[in-house]
């Protein structure tokens, strides 16, 4: 089983190549409804394995709200993989994510990242990059994406991850004040260039997207994934003034 989150589609590109190449083809996208459950009945699985983008060097909010409140029939007797996404590196994510599995009492046996092109624009000096750069870290993946099937089929007990440079700062300051202060989808609206088409609300994973006079209008109910954002066909969904210059990118 591969129980994955993934807002413009890196990670469940991922999750997806993973599970042709393991034979696995129970996918559980976290979207909608799977978003809201309570349990999950695994007893007839032998290894869950859960991907997930990296959000600022740590988990998504939204993956770790899923994690703590799910019972999983069966969990414990799992094997537990992590395989995160990341645009350069994953600071501490893996230790995170292991705590997590712990105060579940669940068996974490590894964890792998996997370079996929850069999706965030809403800070200053962040931008997707460009297609070349993209290119070679999707033509990388192959390679990448076969190494972590070999060792989750071996059971290898790694935390096979790239950390970057200041990991500890990243993911022990950087991603709470993310959290807390980069958040937030108040700065999110539509542009003149808006045809209310919907797409955006159609594609939101949590629903958090409604149409008011043709318009988008964002909830408070937002994972900041940014599919809204890079889906948009009229580059017309905008946060602030920050991404008034920035570009787009969905792994479709």
């Amino acid at each position: 089983m591969i129980i994955v989150f993934s807002g413009c589609g890196n990670s469940l590109d991922v999750a997806t190549r993973l599970g042709n190449t393991l034979g696995d083809s129970n996918i559980m996208h976290l979207k909608g409804d799977a978003l809201k459950l309570n349990s999950i009945d695994a007893t007839s699985e032998r290894r869950i394995i859960w991907a997930c983008p990296v959000y600022s060097w740590g988990l998504p909010p939204v993956f770790v709200d899923f994690i703590n409140r799910i019972s999983i029939e069966g969990g414990e007797k799992c094997d537990h993989y992590l395989v995160a996404t990341c645009g350069d590196d994953a600071g501490l994510t893996h230790r995170q994510w292991r705590k997590l599995m712990k105060r579940k009492g669940w068996n974490a046996i590894s964890s792998w990242t996997v370079i996929m092109p850069n999706t965030y624009t809403l800070m200053k000096g962040f931008d997707v990059d460009d297609a070349e750069v993209a290119s070679r870290k999707l033509e990388k993946s192959v390679a990448r994406i076969a190494r972590i099937a070999e060792g989750i089929e071996s059971r290898r007990k790694v935390d096979n991850v790239v950390r970057g440079k200041f990991a500890w700062v990243k993911s022990r300051i950087i991603y709470p004040w993310f959290k807390r202060f980069a958040m937030s989808p108040k700065p999110y609206h539509s542009t003149d260039g808006c045809t209310g088409c919907g797409k955006c609300s159609r594609e939101c994973p949590l629903g958090n997207i409604s149409m008011a006079d043709n318009r988008p209008a964002w909830g408070k109910n937002c994972a900041m994934c940014l599919r809204c954002y890079h889906i948009c066909p009229t580059h017309s969904v905008a946060y602030g003034n920050s991404t008034a210059t920035k570009h787009q990118y969905l792994n479709r």
